[in-house]
């Protein structure tokens, strides 16, 4: 027997299902209702988590597991998405006839979530373009501005696990929406009316088409071009890890002069359900230990990795001793943005809040304008005059007159041409880091993340930051402490905080945007004494432990 709240729970499931256009998740939600009404505890709640609320749309756009209802990514949240994105587009002074161009990666039902949302462009009289395959999402970026586009829409969700997908908005610009585009697109997809009224032309019809390959071409052309001239001796190792980047990056590497690199044969097609990795990130332990054995067994110079859309770009170094290390993000974009900075590239450099302060210090030194955002690329691809812009979650825009996002092909790319120039001088990309450090103290930086399964630990962990903050980290004074939720003079606010202390070290406090994690970002700063960056690594690790272990007990995690 159900209770009340149960029967309106199945009520409510029951008119999703009569609007729901697609098979299976319509047979996954009969299910579901009938084991509830058998009195499966587990189920109810299963169903009560479906119908929480609706999938919120904000900067990231949408993200969140596969599944029928509300809460969950399915053709009827897309759907509604899509119209929602439309209605926007065409109360903001888009005219009729412009064109917008979809594109997918090779994640469950991507394709599917793709062509809906191209014949509900048609539908509603703008011009869908839809990429012909599953793609970078970088070459979605590109293609806004190649084709004239008021805007794209990528259907992925990166680097998440593979019951998830997504749906990333970009606007006219090539860059990811901000607010007040997010709110204004969510309030259209609000006012959605029942599905049946939401016209879904096919594209054939209206204009609409699936694009060739003559915008792929103009991608990897314009990629393989940021190259300049140099020694290209360099044995690469390379892994898509089971994503859409295995046929861009060794084109792009080909095309710029480099030898085709050896590929981790098990990754190497896509495959939605990231067979050999425990979880599609390349920042994750153990999710690049293929193409490391096979660099040990190839005598490979460098490890490059993609996420599973390619829009950021992982490296992996041997060690004066043999054995292999894989480089920080913030390491990679200090060796991007001193490359750049040496080769005269002109305009501002910027990063995030929660990235290394070094970057900054290069830039000024070279007399070039440094800008710091909050966290994400719909922030640092907007910052004008960009030269380069990067974050430490593997994310670097090394050409943004073209991709004005992160982009791994290029990336990768640019730091190949970096180690290929090393090795030509008897050097190697640690050579080149120690260097910097030499020069400009020795920047370390470290990361404590908490996965949880409660997003409420969070906000707790939040709040007693706020209540009891720490006045000391590491060992060291804190001198000060900001609530970015204040905003401040050049950045919006955001739930974060930030602490700096006497002795130079820096803590950033934020919830995750993507995942349900708690991320602490620390750094410290070390001067290298007498050329001695050894020591200097080794003070560094001292205090990035302290660092870790003082604000963990502070937040109560």
């Amino acid at each position: 027997m159900t209770t009340p709240d149960t029967d309106l729970l199945i009520s409510r499931a029951r008119a999703w299902l009569a609007e729901d256009p697609d098979e299976r998740t319509r047979d996954e939600l009969t299910r579901v209702i009938a084991a509830v009404q058998a009195g499966d505890v587990d189920a109810r709640d299963d169903l009560a988590d479906r119908f929480r609320g609706t999938l919120e749309f904000g900067t990231a756009g949408l993200r969140g597991a596969l599944g029928a209802g509300p809460n969950r990514m399915n053709r009827v949240v897309v759907i509604r998405a899509a119209a929602g994105l439309a209605s926007y587009l065409l109360a903001e002074g888009t005219p009729p006839g412009t064109p917008v161009v979809i594109g997918y990666d090779a994640r469950h039902d991507s394709d599917v979530f793709a062509i809906d949302t191209a014949e509900v462009m048609a539908g509603a009289g703008l011009v869908p373009l839809l990429l012909p395959r599953p793609l970078p999402t970088p070459l979605l970026a590109f293609a806004i501005r190649e084709l004239g586009c008021a805007a794209g829409v990528m259907v992925t969700a990166s680097h998440n696990p593979p019951q998830d997908n997504g749906y990333k908005v970009y606007l006219g610009d090539g860059s990811q929406i901000v607010p007040p585009a997010d709110s204004g697109i969510a309030a259209r997809i609000a006012a959605v009316g029942p599905l049946a009224t939401v016209p879904r032309p096919p594209l054939t019809t209206t204009g609409g088409r699936v694009l060739d390959e003559g915008v792929i071409d103009a991608y990897l052309d314009t990629v393989a071009a940021i190259a300049g001239d140099g020694p290209r001796d360099l044995a690469i190792v390379y892994t898509p890890l089971h994503g859409v980047g295995g046929g861009a990056l060794p084109t792009v590497l080909e095309q710029a002069g480099f030898a085709a690199p050896a590929v981790v044969t098990e990754q190497e097609e896509p495959d939605p359900d990231f067979p050999t990795v425990a979880f599609p990130n390349p920042e994750e332990p153990g999710a690049i230990d293929r193409a490391i054995a096979l660099a040990e067994r190839t005598g490979a110079d460098i490890v490059i990795a993609n996420d599973p859309d390619a829009d950021r770009c992982a490296c992996a170094i041997p060690d004066a001793d043999g054995s292999w290390r894989m480089l920080r993000g913030d390491e990679v974009g200090a060796l991007l943005g001193d490359h750049l900075l040496r080769s005269g590239r002109a305009g501002v450099y910027a990063t995030s809040i929660v990235s290394s302060s070094l970057l900054g210090t290069l830039a000024r030194a070279a007399g070039q304008p440094y800008a710091e955002t909050l966290t994400g690329f719909k922030w640092i691809g907007r910052v004008p005059g960009l030269a380069f812009g990067y974050e430490e979650a593997l994310g670097y825009c090394v050409d943004p007159s073209t991709v004005a996002d992160k982009d791994g092909v290029s990336a990768a790319l640019l730091l190949c041409e970096i180690a290929a120039s090393a090795k030509a001088e008897g050097r190697s990309l640690q050579d080149l880091l120690d260097d910097i450090a030499v020069t400009h103290g020795l920047h370390a930086t470290d990361q404590l993340s908490v996965r949880v399964t409660d997003l409420a630990e969070i906000a707790a962990a939040m709040e007693r930051l706020r209540t009891t903050p720490p006045t000391s980290l590491g060992g060291s004074e804190v001198t000060d402490a900001d609530d970015l939720a204040l905003g401040s003079a050049v950045l919006p606010p955001t739930d974060g905080l930030r602490y700096r202390t006497a002795d130079g070290g820096r803590v950033v406090v934020r919830p995750s945007g993507t995942e349900p994690k708690l991320k602490c970002y620390l750094e410290v700063v070390v001067p290298v004494v007498d050329g001695d960056v050894a020591t200097a690594r080794e003070e560094a690790a001292t205090r990035l432990v302290a660092l870790r272990a003082d604000i963990a007990a502070a937040a109560g995690i």
